[in-house]
């Protein structure tokens, strides 16, 4: 499922160097990104990439939180807000936070199962649940995969 997406924040794409330390040589790449930047930025296609999670509900520690738990849909943004802070989190997939994270999109259409079966044991404590702390949950595939409504329903 690949769709055309007019409006970008990221106009590059490097590659992560966070856990894969890639070695390059400079061979003239850098006149791509200024094509990038001085012209038109060439069009880029969004795929969406099922995850399959053993669970669907995160849980927290953090003091700084004011929350315990939360569900994340989906993992990267269409939105490509620039100054978005979970940019980085691609990097631990060996993507990259520029637009890997706006293109490269992962969906977890199981959630609404596993929550539900999460929320029937019998151990399973009733507490606020967070959704789209990481990205948003309302971002534009949502209307063709309608994981975050599903949740709401369960």
């Amino acid at each position: 499922m690949a769709k055309n997406r007019p409006v970008r924040g990221a106009t590059l794409n490097r590659e992560s160097a966070r856990f894969n330390l890639p070695s390059t040589q400079a061979d003239g790449d850098w006149l791509d990104e200024r094509a990038a930047i001085d012209g038109e930025a060439p069009p880029v296609r969004t795929t969406v990439t099922v995850e399959k999670p053993r669970t669907i509900i995160t849980r927290n520690q953090s003091p700084d939180i004011a929350f315990d738990r939360s569900i994340n849909p989906y993992r990267g943004c269409e939105h490509g807000c620039i100054y978005c802070f979970a940019r980085p989190t691609h990097a631990y997939l060996d993507l990259s936070p520029g637009l890997d994270f706006e293109t490269r999109l992962f969906a977890k259409p199981d959630a609404p199962a596993l929550l539900r079966e999460e929320l029937s044991k019998r151990s399973y404590e009733c507490k606020p649940i967070a959704f789209g702390t990481n990205t948003d949950p309302y971002q534009p595939i949502e209307s063709d995969w309608r994981i975050t409504r599903g949740c709401i329903e369960v």
